[in-house]
């Protein structure tokens, strides 16, 4: 069934970037529909985040997030198997000067899980060498499509999450940029409760932690959709660079993580990553939230 997917994702990757996205999003909204579960991950989530929308309002962001999230998926074929000249039209890289300013230098990207994440990454790819942590999956078969297309240029290294950062680290210290995406509940384990949209969020240290370790500069990346129609594109824009970073105290790092985060996904709240739990972790006391 796997390969009947992948292969139906080669196939639909030919197709106009309108029409795809036509499509994905009503991939999502057949997965709003069917998976009930998710949607109510969706739905729990901006609640917590956005008490002050009526309960309606909240419904039909969820809807619009399932649409972009299916619009993203059925997507990744044009980040797997595409041409470069191809993504260069479909994915506009801003703030492409910034990186190159930095080349050669320890630079960590602070990616935030918006729904374009993988555009975003593989246009980067097109200029520059990258380094990024994966979580393993448990469908082999699609992780072996996964990897392969995003590693297809060359310039990106792969690490599991179970190898650590070693190979990461080692990776920056040949001059490759970090990919790094912090913004997931992983445990309480070297976490910090701070707030996320108000609400106390499990928030692992990392980012502070690895600038601090490596000397690396902290450039944010934020990839979104834009334009409706033949105006469909991705644009990833890259952010200046973080000032008197990392600080002393790491809790105010991650309020700051977090803080920045948040800034983002109020502008298009829609293509922020809403499937996860977030919350799932919670502070000793608190019951739980899913």
């Amino acid at each position: 069934m796997t390969r009947l997917i992948l292969a139906l994702m080669w196939l639909l990757h030919w197709l106009p970037l309108p029409l795809l996205a036509a499509l994905g999003r009503g991939l999502g909204y057949v997965l709003h529909a069917l998976v009930g579960e998710r949607r109510r991950v969706t739905l729990t989530n901006l609640g917590l985040c956005f008490p002050e929308l009526p309960e309606g309002e909240r419904a039909a962001l969820a809807r619009r997030h399932f649409a972009a999230f299916g619009r993203s998926v059925l997507e990744f074929g044009l980040w797997w198997w595409a041409s470069p000249e191809r993504i260069r039209r479909l994915v506009r890289l801003e703030g492409g000067e910034t990186l190159a300013a930095h080349r050669g230098k320890p630079v960590i990207l602070l990616v935030p899980h918006f729904v374009g994440i993988d555009a975003g990454a593989i246009r980067i790819l097109l200029d520059f060498q990258l380094v990024a942590i994966y979580t393993r999956q448990k469908n082999r078969v699609f992780e072996a499509a996964m990897n392969n297309g995003r590693t297809r240029f060359g310039t990106l290294v792969l690490a599991s999450r179970q190898e650590g950062t070693r190979k990461a680290l080692k990776a920056m210290k040949d001059g490759r940029f970090f990919h790094y995406s912090p913004d997931m509940d992983y445990g309480p384990k070297e976490s910090v409760f701070v707030p996320f949209f108000g609400v106390q969020a499990a928030t692992i240290t990392g980012l502070s932690r690895l600038a601090r370790l490596t000397g690396a500069t902290v450039i944010p990346v934020v990839t979104r959709m834009e334009g409706r129609g033949w105006q469909s594109r991705y644009v990833a824009r890259v952010g200046e660079p973080w000032a008197e970073f990392p600080g002393a105290d790491e809790v105010a790092d991650a309020q700051r993580l977090n803080a920045f985060i948040e800034s983002e996904a109020r502008c298009s709240p829609e293509q922020y990553y809403w499937l996860h739990k977030r919350f799932k972790t919670r502070p000793p006391g608190e019951p739980r939230v899913y």
